[in-house]
């Protein structure tokens, strides 16, 4: 008979590499990037930037918590309703981890509870045409 002509006929590499490529795809910011972002001077560089057509919306309406850019106001609004915004916010209640209390976790310290964070969302400024 012969030997096959195809090479590397593995099926299930290609399922491997698409499933490592999603996970990729849609990443966010981590909890502690968005806590410096919550900071008042980058906040307002966020919420007032400049026009930018190659983002969603324009980068013009865009949600701190959860570093997400929408298409207009109204879909905005109708985020800080939903329960992925909640949650979001319920998890930027936590103190985000520093190095002091790495140590600590490590043993070269006691135990300190970590401290809760107000965090409301964000106040929306309507713009009259």
């Amino acid at each position: 008979m012969g030997k096959s002509k195809s090479y590397g006929n593995h099926n299930s590499d290609s399922h491997k590499n698409k499933a490592r490529k999603w996970k990729t795809k849609r990443r966010t910011k981590d909890l502690d990037q968005i806590h410096s972002d919550l900071k008042p001077e980058v906040a307002t560089k966020l919420l007032h930037q400049e026009v930018d057509f190659d983002v969603t919306g324009c980068a013009q309406h865009y949600c701190i918590t959860c570093a997400r850019y929408f298409v207009d106001m109204r879909s905005l609004k109708e985020h800080f309703k939903t329960k992925i915004h909640k949650k979001q916010l319920r998890l930027l209640r936590e103190e985000p981890y520093t190095q002091a209390e790495a140590e600590r976790a490590a043993g070269m310290g006691s135990f300190i509870a970590p401290k809760k964070i107000e965090v409301t969302t964000q106040p929306i400024e309507e713009e009259m045409d």
